[in-house]
């Protein structure tokens, strides 16, 4: 494990060239063409010969590092047999975050003999559990906050102006569902708000801004093209000239600011781009610090990195700095204490579907017995927003909760939502968190 801009390609670079030298095969897998690319480069810049897997490559079937397109050597090798699996003692899987794939599993089961490497900066399936069943060792380098003081990474200055109402938006593999989550953020206010604040605190920056969506992608380019920003949009279906040629106006300064739907995520080096937006809402730390990671990387003259959430992933997952505890345990998630620590503190607790169960009386009952009881994130939305704005035992929301609780009054929703109209916003961030750089 090691953090995004940390030189993981590097790192597993000198792996290769170790085995090499000990005249071992080497297969290196990786999903996308832009990660095969930087692959072979930097092979080439060690003096490592090697065939590359992948459409539009002749085949060099002789050499003792391969690096293959995950979809083309399953395609080929594993699910015809347009091709013989190569020979490998050692397999380095780049963004081994995805190895639990079934593509990335029929690969592997090919080699029972050989050596797995997992390369990546965020060791965890789409849930958050860990990697364990396909690695049996988590080795961790330095992480954000360090690579920072040592001048690999810079520093982040978060603003954080919305988080989006996504109360009713289901869930499915792990993640909000596309769809409803569309419909919810991809509106005129949430858009223009997005293009009011990369004016108020974006420094006209490079910028990379991540969306829900190809509809919601091409909404926040349009709106920054009408407000007089020169940007552009970019998704799975663009084709690689054109993408190339996006990607490199941003470069020189011809583009301000470009949008995309899950293309920029991986495998995407631009140190210069300086500024992110978030306006994709994820449930996925992995996702979200993936996001992050792209402007983390240090630039000639670059002092930190903006970051401008509209999406409520900085109050769900946490700032860049904070330290995660990875595991490979597959029944734990990665937590970060630190954050965790500040949630209870500031009162900051994810908000959750409103929930008509059991637990919501028994919650109900301690805190109208201990108020300080409301410090874990296993309450539902009625008590989630009580507990972030009361101000004591002359609070009107704690006076409703009270009579509601001596009258044995079933709360509904509809009172809940009256309730938390009358609480107003959250309360998210302590003046401590705002020295960190939230606003």
């Amino acid at each position: 494990m090691s953090p995004t801009g940390s030189g993981k390609t590097v790192m597993g670079t000198e792996i290769v060239k170790a085995a090499v030298a000990r005249r071992e095969s080497v297969l290196f897998l990786a999903h996308r063409r832009e990660i095969i690319a930087q692959t072979s480069q930097k092979l080439f810049k060690y003096g490592l010969r090697h065939g590359i897997i992948q459409a539009g490559f002749d085949p060099r079937p002789m050499e003792l590092v391969q690096v293959a397109s995950v979809a083309t050597l399953f395609v080929r090798g594993v699910k015809s047999d347009a091709m013989r699996m190569p020979p490998a003692d050692l397999i380095v899987i780049d963004e081994a975050h995805h190895a639990p794939a079934n593509s990335y599993q029929k690969i592997v089961e090919a080699y029972p003999d050989a050596k797995i490497l997992g390369l990546t900066a965020t060791p965890c399936r789409g849930d958050g559990r860990g990697l364990g069943g396909i690695f049996t060792k988590i080795v961790e380098a330095p992480q954000v906050a360090q690579l920072i003081e040592r001048g690999c990474l810079v520093k982040t200055r978060v603003y954080a102006p919305v988080d989006p109402n996504l109360r009713g938006v289901d869930t499915q593999n792990g993640d909000y569902v596309t769809s409803q989550l569309s419909e919810r953020v991809n509106t005129d206010q949430l858009v223009g708000d997005i293009v009011t604040q990369w004016h108020k605190h974006g420094e006209r920056r490079k910028t990379v801004a991540f969306a829900v969506d190809v509809a919601h992608s091409m909404h926040i380019r349009d709106e920054f093209v009408r407000a007089g920003v020169r940007a552009e949009h970019i998704d799975g279906k663009t084709p690689k000239e054109e993408r190339d040629g996006i990607l490199s106006r941003l470069r020189s300064g011809e583009v301000d600011l470009v949008t995309n739907c899950m293309v920029l995520t991986e495998g995407w080096d631009m140190p210069d781009v300086s500024c992110c937006i978030l306006a994709r809402p994820t449930k996925k730390m992995g996702l979200y610090r993936q996001m992050l990671g792209r402007v983390l990387r240090a630039a000639t003259d670059k002092v930190d990195a903006i970051v401008l959430d509209h999406s409520g992933a900085v109050f769900r997952h946490g700032l860049a700095e904070d330290p995660v505890e990875w595991t490979l345990d597959p029944d734990r998630k990665a937590v970060s204490k630190v954050h965790e620590s500040r949630k209870r503190e500031t009162g900051l607790i994810e908000r959750r579907p409103f929930d008509r169960s059991a637990d919501r009386r028994r919650a109900f009952r301690r805190v109208a017995e201990h108020v300080e009881a409301i410090e874990t994130d296993d309450y539902d939305t009625f008590l989630v927003w009580i507990a972030r704005h009361l101000g004591g035992l002359k609070d009107p929301v704690w006076s409703l909760m009270q009579e509601a609780y001596r009258m044995g009054r079933s709360i509904t929703e509809a009172h809940a939502e009256r309730i938390m109209d009358e609480a107003g916003p959250p309360r998210f961030w302590t003046d401590d968190a705002c020295a960190h750089g939230i606003s």
